[in-house]
């Protein structure tokens, strides 16, 4: 059984989508183990996506996903991490996948409507970051 995280960016949230991304996860075999709604500080999305602090978009997307609540989730099940990223589609939207989350909702690289971790490693770092044992069911 495989653990990951996944997260409703501000504009799933903005845009209502919330419960439909966690239809296409449950449809795909995974379960919520975890779940909330919460609103990250400039800190915060910087202390989480600390892994890009070189990248060009750091600080962007380190506003964007402070600008509203965003939904934290983490997801289990066989080979969830690649069930995730399958499931979300390419991070450029315009490279998803028909019938993706990305493909269906995003507008933007990064206003993509979800994250997911990208490997066990990742997983194992993001999971605690929101989470604790007592909170994971």
């Amino acid at each position: 059984m495989e653990r990951t995280l996944s997260i409703v960016k501000p504009d799933g949230v903005k845009k209502n989508v919330i419960g439909e991304v966690i239809r296409r996860f449950e449809q795909k075999g995974l379960r919520v183990a975890g779940l909330r709604l919460i609103q990250l500080s400039t800190q915060d999305a910087k202390n989480f996506y600390i892994v890009h602090k070189e990248r060009p978009f750091y600080e962007s997307l380190t506003s964007f996903m402070s600008e509203g609540p965003i939904a934290v989730m983490v997801l289990e099940g066989d080979n969830a991490i690649a069930t995730v990223r399958e499931t979300m589609g390419a991070t450029n939207f315009k490279d998803a996948a028909p019938g993706t989350i990305r493909a269906d909702f995003a507008t933007d690289i990064e206003r993509n409507v979800v994250h997911g971790s990208d490997s066990v490693k990742s997983a194992d770092y993001e999971i605690p970051f929101f989470f604790s044992s007592l909170d994971l069911h």
